[in-house]
């Protein structure tokens, strides 16, 4: 049995403390789930497994070695892989191509040695338990295929510790369960398994033991099978009330968003609804059922071959654009917050202020003080925890990037707020949060459309659910009249 662990670790940065004091250990064998909310530290402490950041003070060992690393290569180089949760496949590659990238098998003579190179790749895919084609394109593959292979590229460099974030947070229901089977063949193989997760709904399912931080503070570090939920939930985040939709938040009769007819070939179809004004209409449906490509199109993203859209009575062009609908009232939180959503590079203000960069100027002139109030007007309402607006997005937690790219477009003062997976990859809190915003929004009057793969929070947030199959709305449920084992047989096709 291998053990990699932690003694008084800290990590310090300008105003605050992201590590304090965590002394806790991992054991092979064993898929360890490490649990905390954001910014609860649990990033920064697999950060300093992994190489990627120094602790302050402290130190880490792996069985009786202790280690020091100044890039994640060292790491590497010692046995400590990490898979993070955006995925780094090249998608116009093979599966073999990825896997083996940078150290493709050779023959003499610098040629590649292909028979060798599959093989090999074959092997380690057996190893997963997977049927994956090695000569496959990764474009083609399924989300969970992509994911095995992210984690095969990890096993082929023979790691001791596999550190896996949010492994599961892109995968429907069914492929999760693939997921799973694959990570108990690699708790077999004598791997110490960090597992990091938003979904608490899974780890009973697949953890061995919980560790919980919060807020740089290690909790507590138990066996799963002495934990109810209720018992993780009180760890990360101390007595919570969780709350469900306000009875005074009320949609009215009047229609201020009409979809016709609309049809995008090979994603969507004959796609007809209403959106109320104040309402918080869900869109139910597994990952391409179209409920993201249908949003885009409405939003002007791209665009769709077929139908109508009005926003308030008034036609929108066919040839529409973001920045059209933009000036008739609508903002969209795209699905990849950190590819769409932010310029992680550029500071908080900035991105707070991108979607109404004209309220921000006179002339052609920016005027700097109106941008920095406008962020700061953002970050007290959406209770950004910042400590300056002048830092990087990149330098916050998952669920303050979310608000972030939230607070851009309330910026714009929005009538129409089209969410994409707002809560994908964020802790309950965060996403508490989040919904908070968009009841608040509505007693204001702003209309909301909601797509979740969650379906547990389209039930406890929306006024109406519209289920997507196969780019069809199939059908539309009332929140207070079904449960989830229906919605998802609706989303799936099969029996409740």
């Amino acid at each position: 049995m291998s053990v990699l662990r932690a003694e008084n670790l800290v990590k310090d940065y300008p105003g605050t403390r992201a590590l304090d004091q965590v002394s806790v250990d991992f054991e092979s064998g064993k898929i360890n789930a490490l649990l905390g909310k954001n910014g609860s530290g649990k990033s920064t402490l697999v950060k300093c497994f992994a190489g990627a950041i120094q602790p302050t003070s402290g130190k880490m060992y792996l069985d009786e070695e202790e280690l020091s690393f100044s890039s994640p290569a060292e790491a590497n180089q010692k046995g400590i892989a990490i898979v993070y949760q955006e995925m780094s496949l090249v998608q116009s590659l093979t599966v073999t191509e990825n896997i083996f990238l940078g150290r493709m098998p050779k023959k003499k003579g610098g040629i590649v040695d292909w028979k060798t190179a599959h093989r090999e790749a074959r092997k380690l895919l057996d190893r997963m338990n997977v049927d994956i084609d090695p000569a496959q394109v990764v474009s083609r593959l399924s989300m969970w295929q992509c994911q095995v292979v992210e984690i095969t590229k990890a096993m082929s460099h023979s790691p001791r510790v596999l550190i896996l974030d949010e492994p599961t947070s892109a995968l429907a229901a069914h492929e999760v369960s693939r997921m799973f089977q694959v990570l108990r063949a690699l708790k077999k193989q004598d791997v110490i398994i960090i597992y990091i997760s938003h979904k608490l709904h899974e780890i009973p399912e697949i953890s061995d033991t919980v560790t919980v931080l919060r807020d740089g503070l290690l909790i507590g570090k138990e066996d799963m099978d002495r934990l109810s939920s209720a018992d993780i939930l009180r760890m990360m985040f101390g007595e919570m009330q969780h709350k469900t939709r306000p009875v005074d938040v009320q949609p009215r009769e009047d229609v201020v968003l009409s979809v016709r007819g609309l049809t995008r070939k090979g994603k969507f179809h004959e796609v007809d609804f209403d959106l109320h004004h104040a309402e918080v209409l869900g869109i139910a449906g597994m990952l391409g059922s179209g409920r993201t490509e249908l949003l885009k199109s409405i939003f002007g993203a791209d665009p769709y071959d077929a139908g109508s859209i009005q926003v308030n009575g008034q036609p929108a062009d066919r040839r529409s654009s973001p920045i059209k609908m933009k000036r008739l009232g609508l903002g969209l939180t795209p699905e990849d917050r950190k590819k769409e959503g932010l310029i992680l590079i550029h500071s908080i203000r900035d991105n707070l202020c991108y979607a109404s960069i004209d309220k921000a100027r006179v002339g052609w002139l920016e005027n700097r003080k109106q941008r920095v109030d406008m962020a700061q007007e953002q970050v007290k309402n959406l209770h950004i925890k910042v400590s300056d607006v002048r830092n990087s997005a990149n330098s916050l937690s998952g669920g303050n990037q979310q608000k972030v790219v939230v607070g851009n477009w309330l910026n714009t003062k929005p009538a129409i707020m089209l969410f994409d997976e707002p809560s994908r990859g964020i802790d309950v809190a965060a996403k508490q949060q989040i919904f908070e915003i968009m009841w608040e929004q509505a007693r204001a009057g702003v209309s909301t459309i909601f797509v979740s793969s969650e379906l547990e929070e389209l039930i406890e947030t929306c006024h109406r659910i519209l289920v997507m199959r196969e780019g069809t709305v199939i059908g539309e449920v009332d929140p207070q009249e079904t449960d989830v084992k229906t919605l998802y047989a609706m989303c799936m096709g099969g029996e409740a």
